[in-house]
């Protein structure tokens, strides 16, 4: 069961008040139950979360976000998923351990925050010993991130736009680059330095996502010395992505309606290497709609 606040629901950025507890549905499409569209080893996270056991990642229904080309669009805008009990929650997430995950992968979790720490209280350092990562888009408050703190050991959030024009008009979210900075920042300090087992491992630290889109080169730019600004470069990982493939509503904005150019794409990620970040570089290829996952409720 969820938990709400006297002025209903106050877990994301958008405070949109829902009475969650008493049956209605926030921005975010979640009710009063945890609902999810998969959970299974996933092998195309970055190789220090996924190796080669995979990242045992669970697919949570509804976004706070909701941007016009998610990938994930079926589960993020449509919500589908399947209702369950957080005691199922806490059977999927051993599941997963004893399938070899290097880790439990919460994606788009923030909705079921209150759920998640219920069951991580009965299982971690008990019965489930893997490392727990948050994977989110980076439009997360500061007060739910520090509720996470003890139980969140690697935070993997995307920092889409320093331009809130443009994050108003594919995410309806102006605000979105001063909370995902101020957000980053909190998941940084909690984590500290990155740090890896002998398997090269990751088992606690940040890593940024960031995804260069077709016309953003400047802002993406602008992202990676914002970045720079606010960390030293061994104390997040940046993770550049080239994998914009257009999906869902990007139709319906001429201008991201093509995959990124080679030239948009390198102009970046020179950037990132001027500034001296440890991190990864997507290949172009990864360019394709295949890369998503089937939502077909696997594992759930």
């Amino acid at each position: 069961m969820m938990e709400n606040t006297q002025n209903g629901c106050s877990l994301c950025p958008r405070l949109c008040g829902a009475d969650r507890a008493g049956g209605k549905r926030g921005f975010c499409g979640a009710g009063n139950t945890v609902r999810i569209a998969r959970a299974a080893l996933h092998f195309w996270e970055e190789p220090c979360i996924s190796g080669t056991e995979g990242s045992g990642t669970v697919f949570f229904s509804g976004c706070q976000l909701k941007c016009c080309f998610c990938q994930n669009y079926k589960i993020s805008h449509e919500c589908f998923g399947k209702d369950i009990t957080e005691e199922r929650l806490s059977a999927v997430f051993l599941s997963l351990q004893e399938q070899g995950a290097n880790n439990i992968n919460l994606v788009s979790a923030t909705p079921y925050t209150d759920a998640v720490l219920r069951v991580l209280d009965h299982i971690r350092g008990k019965e489930l010993h893997i490392p727990v990562v948050w994977n989110s888009g980076g439009y997360e408050r500061v007060d739910t991130l520090k509720r996470l703190e003890g139980y969140v050991d690697i935070y993997l959030p995307d920092v889409k736009y320093d331009d809130s024009a443009r994050a108003a008009a594919y995410s309806g979210a102006a605000d979105y680059p001063m909370t995902a900075y101020t957000a980053v920042s909190e998941m940084a300090r909690q984590t500290g330095k990155p740090a890896y087992d002998a398997r090269g491992m990751m088992t606690r630290g940040t890593i940024v996502r960031h995804l260069v889109m077709p016309g953003g080169r400047r802002d993406s730019i602008a992202v990676i010395r914002r970045l720079r600004e606010l960390f030293s470069p061994d104390e997040i990982v940046l993770s550049l992505m080239s994998q914009y493939t257009p999906f869902y509503k990007s139709c319906e904005h001429k201008e991201i309606n093509r995959r990124v150019t080679t030239f948009e794409y390198e102009s970046v990620c020179n950037v990132v290497t001027e500034c001296g970040f440890d991190g990864f570089f997507q290949e172009k290829s990864a360019a394709k709609e295949e890369y998503t996952p089937p939502f077909d409720l696997e594992g759930v």
